[in-house]
């Protein structure tokens, strides 16, 4: 288990990834729907929303670039795809597609966006 300190400060990192996610995902285009919508079955970073497509997004940040291949993994997607299906009620109006992304970050690295990252 984490100290409390090293927690406390990959909480803060997390939240300052979530809101670098959320405003390059508004320049996109996207708007921004949900932030940490916590369900039973986890939680989801970022909801967001292009046209008829709700997009339910996991962020992650490494220190280096070299660390994003491991940043995500198919237990994760399905821990968010999950919950994704949990709330879509809230957020999907008839007609809407929806898909889980994911957001990769890293200090001078530009964001790589996984369009439709958990197919099952």
């Amino acid at each position: 288990m984490r100290a409390p300190a090293t927690r406390r400060r990959a909480e803060r990192t997390g939240r300052v990834a979530e809101e670098e996610a959320a405003r390059w995902l508004e320049r996109q285009g996207w708007s921004i729907l949900a932030r940490r919508r916590r369900t039973p079955l986890g939680e989801i970073d970022l909801i967001a929303r292009r046209g008829p497509l709700v997009a339910f997004v996991e962020v992650k940040y490494r220190a280096s670039a070299a660390g994003l291949a491991e940043a995500i993994d198919e237990y994760r997607l399905r821990r968010v795809a999950a919950a994704a299906e949990a709330v879509a009620h809230d957020y999907l109006r008839p007609g809407d597609d929806m898909r889980v992304d994911v957001i990769l970050l890293a200090p001078d690295t530009a964001p790589t966006h996984i369009v439709n990252a958990w197919q099952p």
